[in-house]
């Protein structure tokens, strides 16, 4: 489920450069209610494009606008109550790896669905069925492990 991060050179912090996508991960796990689950933890990745500052436009204007977006199957996140909560997670996130004076109002998070079967990793296009029975097998395994 990949994650991208557009932002500013020098929008983000340093740290902010490396700890945004393991936070963005922990909050989209948490918001999906998988925290812990070692098969989907382990298909979230992404990427953070730190582009010119002059290059960065909101309202045709330009704005040090950071932008974080989520790509996912469309069972990821289903209703609005859990898409909510990751946008405001990953807001609350942007707001503290960003410069002071960065503005709330400059973080979009913008969260895309992909049909059934239309999201894939490892050349197998998967469908939700398929994702639910192997986040279930992984949770299922952990809680086998920890009870011996």
């Amino acid at each position: 489920m990949p994650i991208t991060v557009t932002a500013p050179r020098g929008v983000l912090t340093e740290a902010g450069e490396r700890e945004i996508l393991p936070q963005l991960t922990a909050a989209l796990l948490e918001a999906a209610g998988l925290t812990g689950n070692d098969f989907f933890t382990s298909i979230v990745g992404g990427t953070v494009q730190l582009l010119e500052p002059g290059r960065i436009y909101a309202g045709g204007v330009n704005r040090p606008v950071v932008m974080v977006e989520l790509k996912l199957p469309d069972i990821g996140l289903a209703t609005v109550d859990s898409r909510a909560a990751f946008v405001v997670a990953a807001s609350r996130v942007v707001d503290a790896l960003t410069v002071d004076g960065h503005r709330a109002e400059d973080t979009w998070v913008n969260i895309l669905n992909a049909p059934e079967g239309g999201w894939g990793f490892g050349g197998t296009a998967w469908t939700g069925e398929a994702l639910i029975a192997a986040a279930t097998a992984s949770a299922e395994a952990a809680a086998s492990a920890a009870a011996r």
